[in-house]
């Protein structure tokens, strides 16, 4: 462990290094952030990120953070479980919840739990009410390199009262050190995908991909159309199993993701602007790509939705592997 910045009021931001596999991971205790990630004999790194702390509370906000404890977005913040309304932070336009709110699990310092050389665990406390959200929750966040360049993670929670549950490793991936990612070739095992409104929040309906820009069944580039939108890869949290394929031609990287969970963002990055990233990247619009595993945005209002509540006696449990391949 190092020291690898300070937040505002003086408390330390932690850094943790992993290594097995073929892979080497740094994370920081801000966000349970994965910061680096390096593949054996390839000269650069597979995500955005930075080598010094302030940009993780600005332009690299959420960056390579485990979000929570509902990822994503709550129409204007606001739910209703048995009957009984809450109101969450309304941290996103000033109207909607984003990725828990202003002081979601992304932006709070995890504790160290657990550190070995091919594994790391951080644990995070969530009061009851902690930006408007019922019961206290305990999270347990595992980073494991389990081999044959293998990143695995475990998420696993449970709470005291009825909660909306909903985590997401929220990395950008760029596979070949580009300027842009907008060559990367992109597979999304999804036959639906949630239309948004002008605010980005799920219109209420499961629409078909097909025939649509939003079809990405087969690979092809990932191109410049734009893109933000949840895409239904089940019905159900369910077992491991793949839920998308990046490559770069230009590398002959890939990365194939694995999952339990009903959801996946797709994120173009086009709001990106990272002036100081690692390797002295200039890491400017769309020059990253995330693929954040998750429930579905607005769940807890959205008829038809997977069921994304957490009810005292059960565990939440998120599975999810990145698995890179070189050609």
């Amino acid at each position: 462990m190092e020291t690898f910045g300070h937040l505002p009021d003086g408390r330390t931001v932690e850094r943790v290094r992993i290594s097995g596999g073929g892979l080497t991971a740094a994370f920081l205790t801000w966000g349970a952030t994965l910061q680096d990630l390096r593949l054996d004999g390839v000269p650069f790194p597979l995500v955005l990120g930075s080598d010094r702390f302030e940009p993780y509370l600005g332009s690299l906000l959420y960056s390579g953070a485990l979000v929570g404890r509902f990822a994503n977005r709550i129409g204007k913040g606001g739910f209703e479980i048995d009957g009984t309304a809450f109101q969450a932070d309304r941290n996103f336009l000033g109207r909607h919840t984003l990725h828990g709110g202003a002081e979601g699990s992304g932006q709070m310092l995890w504790m160290l739990a657990d550190h070995g050389q091919d594994c790391v665990s951080f644990a995070l406390q969530l009061t009851d009410m902690h930006m408007g959200f019922p019961g206290d929750m305990e999270v347990v966040a595992k980073f494991s390199l389990p081999g044959d360049g293998v990143l695995a993670l475990e998420v696993i929670a449970t709470c005291n009262r009825s909660t909306p549950c909903n985590f997401a490793q929220h990395s950008y991936f760029n596979l070949d050190d580009s300027a842009s990612a907008t060559e990367h070739r992109l597979q999304i095992m999804a036959e639906s995908y949630l239309p948004v409104d002008g605010e980005m929040i799920p219109t209420g309906e499961i629409a078909p991909v097909a025939g649509t820009r939003f079809d990405f069944r087969l690979p092809r580039p990932v191109g410049d159309a734009g893109y933000d939108h949840n895409f239904c890869t089940a019905g159900i949290r369910t077992g491991l199993r793949p839920v998308a394929v990046l490559d770069s031609p230009a590398s002959g990287i890939s990365l194939t993701v694995e999952s339990t969970e009903p959801g996946l963002q797709f994120y173009d990055g086009a709001h990106l602007d990272v002036r100081d990233g690692l390797s002295g990247r200039l890491c400017g619009s769309k020059s990253g790509i995330a693929l954040e595993a998750q429930a579905w945005p607005d769940a807890p209002n959205m008829a038809g939705a997977p069921d994304a509540i957490l009810r005292p006696g059960e565990t939440y449990h998120q599975s999810l592997r990145y698995v890179f391949r070189s050609s």
